[in-house]
């Protein structure tokens, strides 16, 4: 355990604060909700590495310093409800959920849910929702709409469901392009018919299942 603990404190000091991740909000969180325990047994030794860890399905968990610079682009706050597509290992719901007031996660896959749901329950993570479906044209349940919205794997096309989703004052983080590079994006809707988009940096991420793919030439 002691290990573990030193490999989370090199973690938040030689990944995510040299990543410009200041927020003490986020930084105190990752040293309170362990990435450990929300990655198989195999997989202990990468939990605080610098890299993606595999998932079945073929789905990765994000690079720790990813996963901090969106919690920290969202500036979520204890009134906000939360869309998160992609619950994968549930790590991200974790952060968002301690964060936020409620979170409503969306996956795919059931054993995805299923683990994260033991995860969570066992740090006492209650203020969730999960939902099994497929999100990557959106999810919208009735006219419910949301503060925060996390999308996390890829759109290798931007959408505008998303964003029409977000309450005025929200944001969505989102990771669009194709394979090796993408940019990770804060879209900002600043009225009913207004978005600012800010990018943030470049990464690649396994994109959506079912997602929208650029239209092929033909020639």
């Amino acid at each position: 355990m002691m290990e573990l603990a030193q490999a989370r404190f090199n973690m938040i000091e030689q990944q995510i604060r040299p990543w410009e991740v200041l927020d003490q909000r986020v930084l105190d969180l990752l040293e309170t909700l362990p990435r450990d325990s929300f990655v198989s047994d195999a997989d202990k030794s990468l939990a605080y590495a610098d890299v993606s860890i595999a998932l079945d399905h073929g789905e990765v968990m994000m690079m720790p310093k990813v996963e901090a610079r969106l919690v920290q682009a969202l500036n979520v706050s204890n009134t906000d409800r939360i869309l998160e597509i992609g619950t994968g290992s549930g790590y991200v719901t974790g952060l968002l959920a301690s964060m936020g007031q409620h979170v409503t996660s969306v996956d795919i896959y059931t054993d995805f849910l299923e683990q994260a749901k033991s995860r969570l329950d066992h740090h006492t993570i209650s203020n969730i929702t999960l939902e099994h479906g497929d999100a990557s044209h959106g999810w919208k349940v009735g006219e419910e709409s949301y503060d925060v919205i996390a999308v996390t794997g890829s759109l290798p096309v931007y959408i505008d469901a998303f964003q029409n989703s977000l309450n005025v004052g929200g944001r969505l983080f989102v990771i669009v392009g194709q394979a090796p590079l993408m940019e990770a994006l804060l879209v900002t809707r600043v009225t009913e018919d207004e978005w600012i988009k800010q990018s943030l940096f470049e990464t690649d991420l396994p994109p959506l299942r079912n997602a929208e793919t650029p239209s092929s030439f033909v020639f």
